[in-house]
């Protein structure tokens, strides 16, 4: 797993193991994987709904979004994955 480091300040929690999950972006068919968990972060790609995505940690921040580390260490949005 991926080292999970505090980020800016903000707090980790709910961190919990990886799993395999499917994006679902409502608004426009593909989903933004940033270098960070958060908005502020770079996007470093795109993901097409539908595509299988696995995870391999969960950190909720002060931003209000659930953040999901992917296991390339990148990370997306809880609001834009499902299982």
């Amino acid at each position: 797993m991926a080292d999970i480091n505090k980020i800016n300040d903000e707090s980790l929690e709910n961190v919990t193991g990886g799993v395999k999950r499917i994006v679902q972006n409502d608004a426009v068919n593909y989903a933004n994987v940033r270098s960070g968990a958060g908005l502020k972060y770079d996007v470093e790609y795109k993901v097409y709904n539908g595509t299988a995505v696995y995870t391999t940690g969960k950190v909720k921040y002060a931003d209000g979004y659930d953040w999901y580390q992917l296991d390339d260490g990148c990370w997306i949005s809880g609001s834009l994955i499902g299982y």
